[in-house]
């Protein structure tokens, strides 16, 4: 792509007056553009709806037509393309190029991206510049970003435009119908529609629609074109690149001669030192000196170039085209809007409407002005009735419910004897019913680890944990007893940590079995 090469005038444009600058452009080249345009819709058209009324499913081909436009689009963007450098292809070329053109990008364009908001602002980027995977999203959000919002408001446009042009074709219908059979008409019409519509109605339904895409289409991709274009200007300075190539181009046209001029004669207006003057006198005559008077010789500045050099109007004239540019001078064309009614000092008077339309536009105002009053208190209201919803989240507490502290850990140490009891099980039973239930088990625990390291005739360390007292449990030499002991750490692991306590008949079985295998007796 060569900046200087282009048809357009760049220069520094809002997103609207880029967006008329690609229609403009669409108009000048509407042959070139229109032509394959409507012979690929026309068909396409005729291909999808014969296949579908082959499947009997009239309806799958406006959808279909509907979600293939991006394929068609193609069409106008790579003609306008090229037109916009000068070159408008034939419609042949045009259709033929489709088959590599942008292709890469097309499923992309049929998938996910189908539904994106600015679809005609971002086609270029992705078709005409061929980036790399890697620096697409980089270049669409370089590009598209300052403009991404034009580019929402252009689809937005576009699709109300093919909604009125649709409803259009169905009004111009019963435009001829005359008025007395128009209720019935449309009484009838809405019967069809409820019931199962004809086929006749279905492929009408899809010629209206496929009208309406004809129509906005190369529209529709042209503003986005025109934005492209407009974003790369600003991105990287192409008007101001042209502007001082320009100048440099005008500048050489018409100050070179000048210049050679200039060189040439301050070459000749350079004084030439006695010496050499004399030294040349010497080798031209000899040993005679001959001295010449200065004064009397002429200049011979004239006699070489003519006397148009003593006349600087041609300089007056180059500086004056060169501060007639816009980029020199100090002068500029500034354009705005104005209202329709205003020419000079002349203002069109206001259209005067009737007493009683008046009064009732006043009434519509004064009551939408109360109805906007209104929904202000109770937009009031409903910020200050949730005010405990989202305040806590302003304030970076956020939004989820507390969960409620856990119970403290009962930490309280126990008061056990110094020495076992006589009757370990009485003494249990006792603690047991009189409501004591951690410190009973604490009782049985500490009887059964004595009695384990007793059978294995292991001394324990001060403090020993439970999982100390289980691995010395390992050379118990019975299963039944390491079974047993591990049941009774678990127990009281379970009461003492987790605040789980066994229901009266586990804690009885527990204490019956290890009464009976421990050997302790009343």
């Amino acid at each position: 792509m060569r900046p200087e090469d282009l048809q357009v005038n760049l220069r520094p444009r809002s997103s609207w007056e880029a967006m008329e600058l690609g229609t403009a452009l669409l108009r000048r080249h509407a042959g070139a553009v229109w032509r394959p345009w409507l012979l690929a819709m026309l068909a396409g058209f005729v291909l999808v709806n014969a296949v579908a009324w082959a499947l009997g499913q009239l309806w799958l081909a406006g959808l279909l037509l509907w979600w293939l436009k991006p394929a068609f689009e193609r069409i106008v963007l790579y003609v306008l393309s090229r037109a916009v450098f000068g070159r408008a292809p034939p419609a042949a070329e045009a259709l033929r190029a489709q088959w590599r053109f942008g292709t890469a990008m097309l499923p992309a364009y049929l998938t996910w991206r189908r539904l994106g908001p600015a679809r005609a602002l971002l086609m270029p980027v992705d078709l005409l510049e061929g980036n790399a995977p890697a620096q697409r999203r980089a270049r669409r959000s370089a590009l598209a970003g300052p403009a991404y919002s034009h580019g929402i408001m252009l689809t937005t446009v576009c699709v109300h435009f093919e909604l009125a042009l649709m409803l259009a074709c169905v009004a111009a219908v019963f435009l001829f119908i005359p008025a007395e059979q128009l209720a019935t008409t449309l009484h009838a019409s809405w019967g069809l529609l409820r019931q199962a519509p004809p086929a006749w109605m279905a492929l009408a339904a899809n010629t209206a629609g496929w009208l309406a895409a004809v129509v906005v289409g190369p529209f529709y991709v042209a503003a986005g074109f025109g934005l492209y274009l407009n974003r790369r200007s600003e991105s990287e300075a192409w008007d101001v690149e042209l502007a001082f190539r320009r100048l440099r181009e005008r500048l050489l046209a018409h100050t070179a001669p000048l210049l050679l001029a200039l060189a040439a004669g301050l070459t000749l207006l350079v004084p030439v030192p006695a010496s050499a003057q004399h030294g040349h006198d010497d080798a031209a005559h000899g040993n005679g000196r001959v001295r010449k008077n200065s004064a009397a010789a002429a200049p011979t500045l004239p006699a070489v170039f003519g006397t148009e050099l003593q006349d600087d109007a041609r300089f007056r004239d180059a500086a004056t085209r060169a501060y007639q540019d816009p980029l020199i001078g100090a002068r500029r064309t500034v354009v705005s809007w104005q209202p329709k009614g205003v020419r000079g000092d002349t203002v069109r008077p206001p259209l005067q409407l009737p007493k009683s339309l008046q009064q009732m536009v006043a009434m519509v105002a004064r009551a939408a002005e109360w109805a906007l009053w209104l929904l202000l208190v109770v937009l009031l209201l409903v910020v200050v009735g949730t005010a405990p919803r989202w305040l806590p989240w302003l304030r970076g507490g956020g939004l989820r419910r507390r969960r409620p502290a856990p119970p403290e850990a009962d930490s309280h140490a126990l008061a056990e004897p110094e020495t076992l009891p006589d009757d370990v099980p009485a003494a249990v039973r006792k603690l047991w019913a009189q409501g004591n239930p951690r410190a009973a088990l604490a009782l049985l625990y500490r009887a059964s680890v004595e009695a384990m390291a007793g059978r294995v005739q292991a001394t324990l360390p001060p403090g020993a944990t439970e999982a100390q007292c289980l691995r010395i449990a390992r050379r118990l030499p019975d299963g039944q007893s390491r079974e047993l002991f591990a049941r009774t750490v678990r127990v009281w692991q379970y009461t003492a940590y987790a605040g789980r306590l066994p229901d009266a008949p586990e804690f009885e079985a527990l204490l019956l079995q290890a009464q009976e295998h421990w050997g302790w007796r009343a």
